[in-house]
């Protein structure tokens, strides 16, 4: 390829690598290439013409530690020589990096510092990179943080019972007394409710632990203190070790201003109408603590 043509290929490569080609100078560049000289590298105008670019761009001053890192990579690929040219003195000697290029006093000249310009972007490419990665790690992380769910322990029904008390402004309590049924006459506890809330829980203390497979516990919650014939049903449960028991209130119905509260024996699974045969304890609310 005469000069003319060397000519020619390097004013397309430094059209493409700015501007872009148009249709016509793409297929001109293609019959050029084949017989290009070997310095007449395309790769090597995009990375002088990115250099360029950067030169004139505001850099973000570069983090002491990255810039550690940077300079003992090129010590260690540039070796002693490098320490003496311009490009390693910009590099120490500018704490702001931004490289300086002068504008080229001729046409030609542009070329003999496209090595030079090819390392110093090769050099940016490294900066953003690191700053790329370290920002996407630190976005991950952020984004993990926020989609992995916070561990929360659950409350225990002894915690659940002292919340109901301390905000619950409206709360009944009701003590436990003995029934008809033999073996109870020792058991101690209480019952807590809230109307707001219509929640509630029963504690026990002593109360025997039952034969599921043969019979049941079951609360029933009076609104009138005469003891209404179909009191509201508050729950079936067994009782399954000794020392005190804590039972959540699961009341089928809202219940309003209760008067009293039963424990019945039944058989397994509840009934809807207790004959009050086996009444093991029974809390009335005493109108002091209404």
């Amino acid at each position: 390829m005469n000069d003319n043509m060397d000519e020619k290929l390097r004013d397309l490569l430094c059209d493409k690598a700015v501007f872009g080609l148009s249709d016509e100078e793409a297929t001109e560049l293609e019959s050029f290439s084949a017989g290009a000289s070997g310095d007449l590298n395309e790769h090597t105008f995009q990375l002088a013409a990115a250099a360029i670019l950067l030169a004139e761009t505001k850099l973000e001053p570069m983090p002491a530690h990255l810039e550690a890192k940077l300079l003992k990579a090129a010590d260690a690929h540039f070796g002693e020589s490098a320490k003496n040219s311009a490009v390693y003195e910009s590099i120490h000697d500018q704490p702001t990096r931004n490289f300086q290029w002068s504008e080229p006093k001729s046409k030609g000249s542009i070329f003999d510092w496209f090595g030079w310009a090819a390392a110093a972007a090769a050099c940016v490419a490294l900066v953003g990179t690191i700053f790329f990665y370290q920002n996407r790690v630190s976005e991950l992380q952020a984004r993990v943080s926020q989609l992995t769910p916070t561990p929360t322990v659950e409350e225990t029904l002894a915690q659940k019972r002292d919340r109901l008390l301390a905000e619950g402004g409206d709360v009944k309590r009701a003590e436990w007394t003995k029934g008809n049924v033999p073996g109870v006459e020792t058991v101690t506890g209480e019952v807590v409710w809230s109307d707001a809330k219509q929640q509630g829980y029963m504690t026990f203390r002593g109360l025997p632990v039952n034969d599921a497979n043969k019979e049941a516990y079951q609360l029933w919650i009076f609104e009138d203190p005469k003891l209404e014939a179909h009191p509201k049903d508050g729950g079936v449960f067994n009782v399954t070790s000794e020392g005190e028991v804590i039972i959540p209130i699961t009341a089928k119905l809202r219940a309003v201003d209760p008067k009293a509260f039963a424990v019945t024996v039944e058989k397994p699974g509840g009934v809807v109408v207790s004959d009050r045969s086996k009444i093991a304890l029974l809390a009335p609310v005493k109108p002091s603590s209404a």
